[in-house]
């Protein structure tokens, strides 16, 4: 049996208002939503859900029942997800490498930026593996926030612990690439690192992305201000902080995260930051009310949120 929930707010006008239109100019992915949902909503709860109560959360998203379906079965081909039938039920858990996954790319939503950084560079160069392995490494590196500097060659600025020892290990590619600290030396007479960050790296773009996402959130934001935290309706809750997140979650993870120093001074990252998190404080006690009331397991329930969830953003205490 579900949560039941406290009676519910009334739905607000002008923040229905906005959803709808928000769905209408940039109608998410089926897919790509789902994903969201899973890694800021379901995984907290445990991973796994009834397929029945993710197809009633999605619906107001615009997304039936048929695309629901053909979408967690996609996303179970490609390693994500797990399905156990419970009789006419299935119940959709993440795997082991999904949680990785899932783990790696969302501790770097949540995560409170770090500001220090001590002039080292970080060097991985390929050597002797194979194209597809390249591939798959480049690919890796990029979440990792690693760019470019030429064919098999990648750098960022060294952070601690860096993630490269983990991806190197995964990949079983430790005895293939070179992986080296530096700094630079301008009285080398070549280029520096920090000289290559414009081409290394789309800050324009991302710097776009990021703008955008101000002005799509800026404005709703004050209307859940002005009534609190929990004077909203728990449905809307739950769709303009999934919104937000999604939105969030698209930018962030193509932006390596550079320090301060190589940054333009008018960069619009740490203000994108400040709203998301202040947003996602706003909303998240009436969206966990939503969840409880839609959301399962095999229990009947959907279990409370690990401890680390309320470690988000620095602390969701508010």
């Amino acid at each position: 049996m579900r949560a039941s929930p406290r009676p519910p707010a009334s739905p607000d006008g002008h923040v229905r208002r906005w959803i709808r239109s928000e769905l209408a100019s940039s109608p998410p992915r089926a897919p790509s939503l789902i994903i969201t949902i899973w890694g800021d909503a379901i995984a907290p709860h445990g991973g796994a859900v009834m397929l029945t109560g993710l197809i009633e959360l999605l619906a107001p998203f615009g997304i039936n029942e048929r695309r629901v379906r053909t979408s967690v079965f996609r996303l179970a081909r490609e390693g994500w997800l797990t399905a156990r039938p419970f009789g006419r039920r299935s119940l959709y858990r993440l795997t082991r490498d999904g949680a990785r996954r899932f783990e790696q790319a969302y501790r770097r939503i949540y995560e409170t930026p770090v500001e220090r950084w001590d002039d080292s560079w970080e060097i991985a160069v390929a050597n002797g593996s194979t194209a597809a392995q390249r591939r798959v490494l480049k690919a890796e590196l990029g979440w990792a926030g690693f760019g470019a500097l030429a064919s098999g060659v990648y750098a960022r600025p060294s952070r601690t612990p860096s993630e490269l020892t983990r991806i190197l290990a995964a990949q079983r590619l430790a005895d293939r690439v070179v992986a080296v600290r530096a700094h630079d030396d301008g009285t080398l007479g070549g280029q520096t690192l920090a000289s290559a960050v414009p081409r290394t790296w789309d800050l324009a773009g991302l710097a776009a992305d990021y703008r955008r996402f101000l002005l799509r959130f800026g404005g709703v934001i004050d209307r859940f201000r002005e009534a609190g935290n929990a004077a909203h309706h728990p449905g809307q809750s739950f769709a303009v902080r999934t919104l937000l997140i999604h939105e969030y979650r698209r930018a962030l993870l193509r932006d390596p995260q550079l320090p301060a120093a190589l940054l333009p001074l008018d960069w619009p990252g740490p203000a994108a930051y400040a709203l998301c998190r202040d947003f996602y404080r706003l909303t998240y006690r009436v969206a966990e009310r939503h969840l409880a009331a839609t959301l399962e397991d095999r229990s009947g329930t959907l279990p409370p949120a690990s401890p680390w969830f309320y470690r988000r953003f620095g602390g969701l205490a508010d």
